[in-house]
């Protein structure tokens, strides 16, 4: 065997098929926009209060 040549597989595993619950390849968009979502909203949170925070001291 040279080094280009691939071993054959052992025991019959080019037969099996792929399983079904593994990665197809193809992107998670709901996942990410999930993600997404929860990012956008914790940023609002956290802005609204720090606003909220220092403006309750700055009455004079």
């Amino acid at each position: 065997m040279t080094n280009l040549e691939k071993p054959e597989p052992q025991s019959g595993q080019h037969d099996a098929p792929p399983a079904q619950n593994e990665d197809d390849g193809r992107p998670k968009f709901g996942r990410l926009l999930l993600v997404l979502l929860f990012a956008v909203g914790l940023i609002v949170a956290i802005t609204f209060a720090t606003e909220a925070y220092h403006n309750s001291g700055s009455a004079l």
